[in-house]
């Protein structure tokens, strides 16, 4: 299953830029001035390139400046910086790693440098390091780039201030000299001092070091597996590389950017191969390898490059001009639940795929893997997860494209109705529903079907019989209880007809046949909003279901009456016409 992520009107025949893919830059921004020599250029995320190459010029598509590989990363710092006052033209090539496949080449975008007044700061020095001993006499000297630097001055020496060896060398716009071979034994200083068309600081920091016994060092060695420059690699390759004599290891840097060490850190090697497992497809992976013995590290060994396979994508399709991934879709809820008397209950994966891999998920985040079959049988309540994947063939080798999702599972059931409660005001019963279970329920009134609500509290409901329903969201059932609530005091009617006809034309307060003389002081009556409509007393007519001489419409109403002794008695009636 292949799932478009992005259309390109794509002609192969043309190396062209592209909207739709070319990054814009985000800093400096396109006609930005008055940027710093030493600025880092970073641009946007263009969806589905597996990598980039910067070329930096002095004209339109230019690359007067240097062209650099940063694999998948996004931003690139120039090595020794930018030409001052000069407009800087920024050509961002999308690298699709693909035999074969036109990279696209974007149109260019520009920015100017700031012009530098003042001399620059002093460089820190790498190699050797200040205090270090047993440096190898053949050591290479390095330092860090100085902002707004043109070029380095160096001065070496037997003495502190000496200059025996290295007297105010010019080594230009550098950031490495291979001096004469060091003398063994002996405590050395050194001092680097930068410049531009300014001038240079007064003085700089001076460092020393001591350097060991005359050995020879190990020479640079060269990948034999992937070879530089191979495309398709494996995700899971052999890395080797060819022996070196006298060395008695190797240090491996490998990362996604030609700075990162974001899959191997200098880590030491005594053989001449090693195993890397599960390398992020479609990407340019970076090493290098430096050979070394008891008299130092190699000098001056390169970094080289490969690409590993397609992978799952996103990826561009040669013959479609589309990016496609082959990741299979995974659509499947949040929450699942099962009713408490259907244990074990079976889950089910979507259909149609090579495989399935059911995890149990802890408090920690500890995965144990419980099923890899389409469906599984679950007991328990907690956090799982589901991956599903596909199996692709790429050059020889097969690959799983997995996706995954994380999902929760509850039990329920049917809600036990422990009672009502129940209670007159002025606008209809107010009808609490108290329900227990370990279910997520809902309410209904009179209709099995609802609507339900997620409160399980009924307002202004009228008298008379009604039933209340309490549903499992989970589909565990629907409890039920019907009641009758007639909340009409004796000797008050429960309804009036004010048709005319005259029967029930006036509702009024009707003295019980038995029993003691009721005194009323009042009669109220409201709407089931709470306004007053009328207020009577026991011995007029009654009321006619007017307000203001206009009839009132059919439905329910409430009266409160007060008696002679300062008790209050309410309840409602029915207007019917």
């Amino acid at each position: 299953m292949m799932r478009k992520l992005l259309l390109l009107l794509f002609a192969f025949s043309i190396v062209g830029a592209f909207a739709q893919s070319c990054p814009s830059l985000i800093s400096p921004f396109a006609g930005e001035t008055n940027v710093p020599v030493d600025a880092t250029i970073s641009w946007q995320v263009s969806e589905g390139v597996p990598g980039y190459r910067i070329r930096l010029g002095t004209t339109p598509g230019g690359g007067e400046i240097s062209e650099t590989s940063v694999g998948s990363g996004t931003s690139f710092t120039p090595r020794f910086g930018l030409p001052e006052n000069t407009t800087i033209y920024v050509t961002i090539i999308l690298d699709f790693l693909f035999i074969g496949s036109n990279d696209i080449v974007c149109s260019s975008q520009s920015f100017t440098t700031e012009d530098v007044t003042t001399p620059p700061n002093c460089t820190t020095v790498n190699i050797p390091n200040d205090q270090s001993t047993d440096v190898s006499v053949f050591s290479n000297i390095s330092w860090s780039y100085a902002p707004t630097a043109t070029g380095y001055v160096i001065r070496l020496g037997t003495s502190p201030g000496g200059g025996e060896i290295l007297n105010n060398i010019d080594v230009g716009n550098t950031l490495n000299f291979n001096p004469p071979d060091f003398p063994p034994n002996t405590a050395l200083y050194l001092e680097i001092v930068p410049y531009n068309e300014n001038g240079m600081p007064a003085s700089c920091d001076e460092i020393s070091f001591t350097t060991g016994q005359l050995a020879a060092l190990p020479g640079c060695t060269s990948l034999l597996s992937p070879l530089n420059g191979d495309l398709n690699v494996p995700l899971t390759p052999l890395i080797e590389w060819t022996p070196v004599a006298n060395a008695t290891g190797y240090r491996l840097t490998i990362g996604t950017t030609p700075t990162n060490a974001d899959i191997l850190d200098n880590t030491v090697f005594t053989a001449t191969s090693t195993f890397v497992i599960d390398f992020n497809p479609n990407l340019t992976f970076f090493i290098t390898i430096t050979p070394f013995n008891e008299a130092g590290d190699a000098i001056g060994c390169g970094q080289e490059s490969f690409s590993t396979v397609l992978g799952c994508g996103p990826y561009l399709n040669l013959d479609t001009g589309e990016f496609e991934t082959l990741n299979p879709e995974l659509d499947f809820p949040d929450l699942v639940s099962f009713c408490r008397n259907e244990i074990p209950f079976t889950i089910e994966g979507p259909a149609n795929l090579d495989g399935y891999r059911w995890f149990q998920v802890d408090p920690l985040g500890n995965e144990r893997l419980i099923s890899e079959s389409r469906t599984v049988d679950l007991v328990e309540n907690g956090d799982y997860l589901l991956e599903v994947f596909t199996l692709v063939s790429q050059f020889g080798n097969i690959i799983e494209c997995p996706t995954s999702k994380n999902f929760a599972v509850v039990s329920s059931e049917i809600a036990t109705i422990d009672g009502l409660d129940i209670r007159d005001t002025p606008f209809g019963l107010e009808i609490t529903v108290n329900a227990s279970g370990i279910g997520d329920y809902e309410y209904a009134i009179d209709n099995i079907d609802g609507p339900y609500q997620d409160s399980n509290v009924f307002s202004e409901v009228a008298p008379g019989t009604r039933t209340i329903y309490v549903r499992d969201r989970n589909g565990c059932g629907i409890a039920q209880e019907t009641f009758e609530q007639d909340l009409t005091v004796e000797g008050f009617p429960k309804f009036f007809t004010p048709n005319g006809d005259n029967i029930n034309d006036f509702w009024q307060f009707i003295q019980p046949i038995e029993g003691q003389t009721i005194v009323l002081v009042s009669i109220e009556i409201y709407d089931r909003y709470g306004k007053l409509l009328r207020q009577i007393n026991q011995n007029s007519q009654g009321w006619d279901g007017t307000y203001d001489g206009r009839p009132l419409p059919a439905g329910g109403y409430w009266f409160r009456a007060v008696e002679e002794d300062g008790d209050v008695v309410q309840g409602n009636f029915t207007l019917k016409r």
